[in-house]
């Protein structure tokens, strides 16, 4: 098997879409953020990496909080809007018709359309560079009920998607049932 070395970029394939939401002088704002991961699980943290220049940072560092909306594709065209347009110049609420609602955290707006919502406070942040990467405890989470399956958040309901840096970027669905995890690797014979 032949290999070509490439410039050096964090080609990991996929990474889920969400919208990192804030309040930002007042006003709920959100944008798209496609660097989110699990960082820990007790107690539960997410990762969300964002450039300083973005609107929504300033409201991260103002008030210590954040939300982590998973849109499904159903939320494609606005989750992508709000990677472009910028919330300094436009309303994204009001653009993309989200219908806003608040948990314990108040600075941490969260989307109804959305099916899974997650309210954080930021328990780091490190600066690496072009990126920010905040690490908050999620406080609280909130899933729409036809969402669930015997009380968990299922993903073929949810219907999530990724975004993909790889050449051509692009969106991917994510709710097909390929192999089960944790089953599929007992095929492997071991040596």
């Amino acid at each position: 098997m032949s290999k070509v070395t490439v410039n050096p970029q964090p080609l990991v394939g996929i990474t889920p879409t969400v919208l990192v939401g804030a309040v930002v002088e007042g006003k709920p704002n959100f944008m798209a953020v496609a660097w989110c991961g699990v960082a820990n699980s007790l107690p539960p943290m997410v990762s969300v990496a964002i450039r300083p220049q973005r609107h929504t940072f300033k409201g991260m560092i103002a008030t210590r909080e954040f939300s982590v909306n998973v849109p499904s594709v159903d939320q494609m065209k606005e989750a992508d809007y709000c990677g472009i347009a910028s919330g300094a110049k436009v309303d994204k609420v009001a653009a993309c018709g989200f219908n806003i609602f608040y948990g314990n955290l108040k600075a941490a707006p969260l989307i109804e359309q959305c099916p899974v919502n997650m309210a954080c406070v930021v328990e780091h942040i490190i600066e690496l560079g072009s990126h920010h990467l905040f690490i908050g405890r999620v406080e609280e989470c909130h899933v729409t009920e036809s969402c669930l399956t015997d009380g968990r958040a299922d993903i073929r309901k949810v219907k999530p998607f990724a975004f993909s840096s790889i050449f051509p970027p692009a969106y991917y669905a994510l709710s097909e049932n390929t192999w089960q995890a944790f089953v599929v690797g007992r095929g492997v014979v071991e040596k």
